[in-house]
């Protein structure tokens, strides 16, 4: 800088002053944040206090996938008797899942979603596939998914990411490292079980997402790892919210044990058996930093023409998701993919519902706002309304390299009571029993999420209405899964295995 004009000198300097002055600024605010938030709001229960003991990255990459399960088995039972032993009055609500007593305790279900799991096929298998579930959620959240691949001929290794499925308390020490090493961990298993001759599939819901594509970058230059011949991604975290890249400030009180609620983003009642409600601030901090990673590398590789190996990428995205970035699926990921077969399919609003001018003016054309002018190197289907007026729906699709768009009847309606469907919502099934909007058995998991339509003053409920509105179920699932199939190596006498029941891997 010496060597500069005085001018230019004097520029800089206000520059880096004003610059250092805006970060102080916003830094103040966020402590601030930190120290309100520490003062108010519900208190601290021993789920959020407990963190559990997990494997790290370097310990994961060492071991196998025995090993992994024997210690995700301490840690459950380390739960057990530290928080679902040890509560004591207030702590023991009708709708806790820690509670032993409650319809939601998940430790009383035989096919507990919230463990790791494996599901072999009948005969000689076709394929193996690995599936990661998304943040503070757990493998149930692909189990539907699984058992598809399984009735197909692959087998599906679901692994239970550290810090999830037991309590919100151990997203707080947890580093997307671990979920990484994690992902390598799933592919090492089902390559020994299912031997590397027979086709990888990877498959990411969220943030497993973006942990799926990771893994698919590092292979293509690290020849110890097996590269994939097909990625699935359902509502991916390739980009979060500005918030998140800050957010571990807003929890430097924690530090102090007066200030502890200040590393929560949100506490929230603990009613759903294989989710969890609180967000501490580490979890919206590792998912950013786990995104930033991947955006970099995607930019790096895509300078030096190495994403031509990349398999083929079919996702599956909601066109409004308030959790992550639709505009940077498209940016980040599609935009730089080479022509190899990959395509968006983008589920639009009901453009035909009843409280349509309640919109954002902004929605009705979102779906054209987000995608770039045809052609494009990958394929786009676009789920909407047939027409304004009709909840009939179709499937319009543009085919990568080409301009014109085909238009398929789907047969299948829009509901009528749904103005869009949800981050949450693409994984699971109208009939999932806990989720789905026609759950089978609605009683299996205590609780059905999907069913509940609440109406009174928004003061007497002690979660909030955001939570409870979501829509949670895809009602295109059939024809997302049928999509998903097409991908699929041939496969004329697949057995269909009995899979009511799942049991966590041995």
């Amino acid at each position: 800088m010496a060597n500069l004009p005085w001018r230019i000198r004097v520029r800089l300097l206000t520059i880096l002053k004003t610059t250092a002055l805006a970060l102080g600024v916003l830094l103040v605010v966020l402590l601030a944040a930190g120290i309100y938030t520490s003062q108010t709001g519900p208190s601290l229960q021993p789920w959020h206090t407990w963190t559990g003991h997990e494997m790290s990255a370097r310990e994961i990459d060492k071991a196998s996938f025995g090993d992994y399960l024997a210690q995700e088995k301490s840690v459950f039972l380390d739960l057990q008797t530290e928080v679902t032993n040890k509560l004591v009055g207030d702590e023991k609500t009708p709708l806790s899942r820690y509670y032993r007593n409650s319809p939601v305790w998940s430790g009383q279900f035989l096919d507990d979603g919230n463990r790791s799991f494996v599901l072999m096929p009948e005969g000689h298998p076709r394929g193996v596939v690995v599936l990661m579930h998304g943040l503070t959620d757990s493998p149930y959240s692909v189990k539907s998914i699984a058992i598809d691949y399984q009735q197909h001929g692959f087998i599906a290794v679901v692994p239970r990411l550290p810090g999830h499925g037991t309590a919100p308390g151990a997203l707080t020490r947890v580093q997307w490292e671990d979920w990484l090493a994690v992902t390598r961990l799933a592919v090492r298993e089902a390559t020994r079980l299912g031997g590397k001759g027979v086709p990888l599939h990877l498959v990411g819901y969220s943030n497993g997402g973006a942990l799926v594509m990771k893994y698919a970058l590092d292979s293509l230059n690290d020849t110890s790892l097996r590269q994939p011949q097909q990625i699935v991604l359902l509502s991916p975290m390739i980009g979060v919210t500005a918030f998140a890249r800050f957010a571990g400030l807003a929890g430097i009180p924690a530090i102090l044990p007066a200030f502890a609620k200040s590393a929560w983003l949100n506490i929230a009642p603990e009613y759903n058996p294989f989710k969890y409600n609180s967000f501490p601030v580490n979890a919206a901090r590792q998912s950013w930093l786990l995104t930033k990673a991947l955006q970099q590398q995607m930019s790096e590789a895509a300078r030096q023409n190495q994403l031509a190996a990349l398999p083929p990428v079919l996702t599956f995205q909601s066109i409004m998701d308030s959790t992550v970035s639709s505009r940077a699926v498209v940016n980040t990921l599609y935009n730089v993919l080479p022509a190899n077969g990959s395509e968006l399919v983008i589920y639009d609003i009901n453009q035909a519902a009843s409280f349509r001018p309640l919109f954002r003016p902004t929605s009705y054309d979102a779906v054209n706002a987000l995608l770039p002018p045809a052609p494009r190197r990958y394929g786009t289907t676009v789920i909407t309304n047939a027409s304004p007026n009709t909840f009939a729906t179709v499937a319009r699709s543009t085919p990568a390299g080409e301009r014109d768009e085909n238009v398929q009847p789907l047969g299948i309606s829009y509901p009528a009571d749904i103005f869009s469907l949800s981050h949450v919502a693409i994984p699971f099934s109208p009939s999932d029993d806990l989720y789905g909007s026609h759950p089978a058995d609605p009683r299996r998991y205590g609780i059905n999420l999907g069913t509940i339509s609440l109406r009174g003053e928004t003061s007497v409920l002690v979660v909030s209405m955001d939570s409870l509105m979501r829509v949670t179920s895809n009602p295109f699932y059939d024809d997302m899964v049928a999509r998903i199939n097409q991908r699929l190596p041939r496969c004329t006498d697949c057995d269909r295995p009995d899979t009511s029941t799942i049991t966590p891997a041995r």
